[in-house]
Order: structure tokens, then sequence, then C-alpha cells
């Protein structure tokens, strides 16, 4: 066991619930640490519930295309702890290195004192730790779950806050109606601070709506204020100020439009948008977020794979998710027809019938599979039948591996499939470790 995981592994033990949303204990340590939240760069908050890493990657590779220096903290991780702190460096910022976080971490648990914080406050003070001590331009700070009650959410003063698209999830904390899951984002919002929505169900834009209202907040929201639409291959934004015109952006799928959009309004709002285009050109030319419709094209698991196979690979886990995904699968489909198959693996605070649905009429068959990295992973053979429930074909498997290997028996002298690998963070992160491609 390497030094940070058995750091993270004691962090666990200091508090008998891994979620326990609250700000007190955060505001304890943070005030025996010498308030280093008080000691940030600028500060872009982003909440949601689908699309924040995407509008935060975009953000960054425009910033970075700037020569801006931008520090990035995002959760979950894939594969390792470290690809929650990015340290901003101009042209490119970097994963903190092993030995400057774990010094962080020791240094935080030394002044918690063995004091009741659950892993996430205690790893966001860490990270404050490290950001306040780095010079950079800029901080893109990643909401952990909701907003209101975050551990990120203590940062009193951002430069802006944005909210990505919400939608149903982590019911069991933010509440089971998209109006209750809205409120919990919209706690981000500060007064005097400006604000930006990517486009919003009807019930979430009259929540947050109401929430600016009452702190005299100046929200601008997608498709009501600011404009995203692709033409003749391009991506155009539009706002008050102006339209802006952009390459479609690396990362794959319609949904990534609105993302980048989402971007573009916030570092508007902000007052961190370039003035000089050849900057907005290289900066989404050089968006990477990995597991989210990403496309494996080499790796161990890639050889097991049928051959000629096109193999992705998302993240997603949550209806909203399941919708956008499988919309990209369509239009994938629209252009070149290939027999669609899904290895799902899936988290048993999810909803798998709700990400499956849209799948129905699309998909060939689902291969259900363990989460093996989380305690929390659901049973192949319950998952299986939830995708039945949502009107498809499905039996469970050991492995990742025993499908692509099973598939390449079975489909032998056939086309060549698309094989799309979703449902969980945690699977995403198993399959890159497995493939040999883990994110860098």
């Amino acid at each position: 066991m390497d030094h940070t995981t058995a750091i993270l592994e004691r962090f666990v033990r200091l508090h008998p619930r891994e979620i326990d949303l609250s700000l007190g204990r955060l505001e304890r340590l943070l005030a025996a640490m010498g308030n280093p939240e008080r000691r940030l760069p600028p500060v872009i908050h982003v909440a949601g519930t689908n699309g924040k890493g995407s509008t935060t990657a975009t953000m960054r590779g425009i910033l970075e295309a700037a020569g801006k220096s931008v520090h990035v903290y995002t959760s979950p991780h894939l594969v390792r702890f470290h690809e929650r702190i990015r340290l901003g460096v101009p042209w490119g910022g970097q994963l903190v290195d092993d030995d400057r976080l774990v010094a962080a971490l020791l240094e935080t648990e030394r002044l918690n004192d063995g004091q009741s914080i659950t892993q996430f406050e205690i790893t966001t003070a860490a990270a404050f730790k490290l950001f306040a001590e780095a010079p950079a331009d800029v901080l893109l700070l990643e909401v952990g779950l909701g907003g209101r009650l975050d551990a990120t959410n203590i940062v009193e003063k951002p430069a802006a806050s944005v909210i990505t698209s919400i939608s149903m999830d982590h019911e069991r904390y933010l509440g089971d109606t998209l109006a209750a899951i809205a409120g919990e984002k919209a706690g981000i919002l500060k007064r005097g601070v400006p604000a930006v929505s990517a486009p919003q169900p009807e019930a979430v834009r009259t929540v947050l709506a109401r929430a600016a209202g009452r702190l005299g907040v100046r929200l601008s929201i997608g498709g009501e204020d600011w404009m995203v639409a692709e033409e003749r291959g391009r991506l155009t934004f539009h706002d008050e100020d102006g339209l802006v015109d952009l390459p479609l952006p690396r990362l794959i799928g319609r949904h990534q439009h609105l993302n980048a959009g989402t971007a573009i309004a916030a570092l508007r709002a902000a007052g961190m948008w370039p003035q000089d285009p050849a900057v907005w050109e290289a900066g989404i030319a050089r968006v990477d977020w990995p597991a989210r419709m990403q496309r494996l094209t080499s790796g161990r698991l890639v050889d097991e794979a049928p051959k000629g196979a096109e193999i992705w690979l998302d993240g997603g886990h949550n209806p909203g998710a399941g919708e956008v995904i499988a919309a990209v699968m369509g239009d994938l489909e629209e252009r070149v027809p290939r027999p669609l198959f899904l290895i799902s693996g899936m988290l048993n605070t999810k909803d798998p019938v709700g990400f499956f649905r849209p799948f129905k009429g699309l998909a060939r068959h689902v291969f259900t599979v363990p989460v093996v990295s989380s305690d929390a992973g659901r049973d192949p053979a319950e998952l299986a039948a939830a995708a039945r429930t949502a009107g498809l074909t499905a039996e469970p498997a050991s492995s990742v591996r025993t499908v692509l290997r099973l598939m390449s028996e079975a489909l032998a002298g056939q086309p060549a499939p698309r094989i799309l690998i979703c449902g969980s963070l945690y699977l995403a992160g198993d399959v890159l470790v497995q493939n040999g491609t883990p994110p860098v």
C-alpha cells in the first residue's frame, strides 16, 4: 500500500459516514490551518448533476491556451487520487506529485488532531492548502456533491458561480424532486457574484431564478441569455456581448456543445474571456476529459475485443447521463451503422432502469459486470434484471475482459460491433487500468 492510500484509509475512519453534508467540521479545521481558503486565486465554482467535469475541462483548455496558470479541483478520480488536484503552470497544469500531496495530507491530519470529519472534507482542506501555496491565475473548483453544504462552498466570494445540467441523482442526500435538487445546487450562488447556468428544465429554472432574485445575482441561463448552435461544422455562441465562432468541441456528443457554451458563458461572466480568436481555437482543440465518451483505440482490453470493433467508454451513471449517451450512440448509428452492445456495471445507489431506458431499441444486448473497485457495486444479475425491465435483453457476466472474449468468438465473421462500456466512473477507472491507458 502506498503512502497516499494509507493516509486516505485513516481519513475514512475519522467519521462514521462517508457522506455527511455540513460545513462546521471543515470551518474548524480550516481555522486551525490559518484559513487557506481565503488565500486562493480567483475561483470559478462549478456545481451540477452532469457536465461539471467537461465544462471545467473546457474552461481550463481555453484559459491555458491564453497562457494562464490554472489550478483545478475535481472529483471523483478514476484511478489515482492525484487526479483530483491539478496545480497550474503555464500551458498545461500538472497533477499534484506524491511528495506535495503526502506532505499536505499529513499536515492537515496533524492539525485535525483526530477530530470527526469526512474524508472529502479533510482532503478538500488539504487541496485548499496546496492551491493557496502555489501561485496561479485562477482555480476551477468543482463541487463534490450538491452545493449548499458541500465542502467547496466554504469559498465566500468566487469570481463566478456555474451550474451545469441538473437531473435526478443522489436523491438520498439532495431530495427526491428536481426542485429540491436544484435548491441544493443553487446554494453556491453568492450575493454580488455573477452566475451562469446551462439550459435547464422549467422546474430547475424556476428555482435558480428565485434564488438568484433573493440574492440580487445576475443569472445568465442557457437558451435564454446565451445560445449555442452548430453551423456548417462550427460552434457558434451568442449572448448580449456578441457572437463567438469556434471549432466544434473535441469532446464527443451534442451535449458537449452545451457544456462548451456553459464554459464560455462562465469565462465571460468572470471577466476571463480571452480576446484573441486564435486562443479560442487552440483552447477548444486541447480539451481532454477521460471516460467521457472516450474512444479506446489501443490497449490490452482493445486487443481482446472483436476485430475492428469500435469501443467507447463513459462513466455516466444517472438517467440524465443515459439520455445524452444514448443520443451520442444514436448519432453514431445514423452516420456509420453498427450493432451496439453495452457492457455495464453500476453502483447500488443509482437508478439503473432510468439509465438503461433511453437505449431501448438502440442497443442489441447488454452484458452486466461487477464493479470491483467499489463495495457498493450492484450485483450483475440484479443489474441485468433492471436492464430487462427497461426493455433490453441482458445477461450477467464475470468481467469486461470475459465479455470481450465472448464477443470475439460469437461475432467472428459478422459485422464489427460498436461496444459501449458504461454505468460507473469506478468501472471506467477499472477499465482504463486493465487496458493499460490510465489518465495522466
